[in-house]
């Protein structure tokens, strides 16, 4: 058993739609970070809790936190910059 299989994967942060976690899950996997990205839809509620909650949440190792959210912080801040730039208001 390696040291990874032994750490508990925690909530790193919540994600806001699912571009972000395709982009965030691609980044991470490029890094070899290990992660779990889980979706908060439910098929019962016709993804209702995804308006109050956010779209769904990432998890990982305690130890990779920093690293994630940098990536995630990284991510969303060219985002914001891109919808800066294209803003027509």
């Amino acid at each position: 058993m390696n040291e990874e299989n032994k750490q508990e994967y925690v909530k790193i942060a919540i994600l806001e739609s699912i571009v972000e976690a395709q982009i965030v899950a691609s980044i991470l996997k490029e890094e070899n970070i290990p992660h779990l990205i889980l979706s908060y839809h439910d098929t019962a509620y016709d993804g209702l809790y995804q308006f109050q909650k956010g779209w769904g949440e990432i998890r990982g190792l305690l130890s990779q936190k920093e690293e994630i959210v940098r990536i995630l912080d990284e991510i969303r801040a060219e985002n914001m910059a891109y919808e800066n730039e294209n803003d027509f208001t």
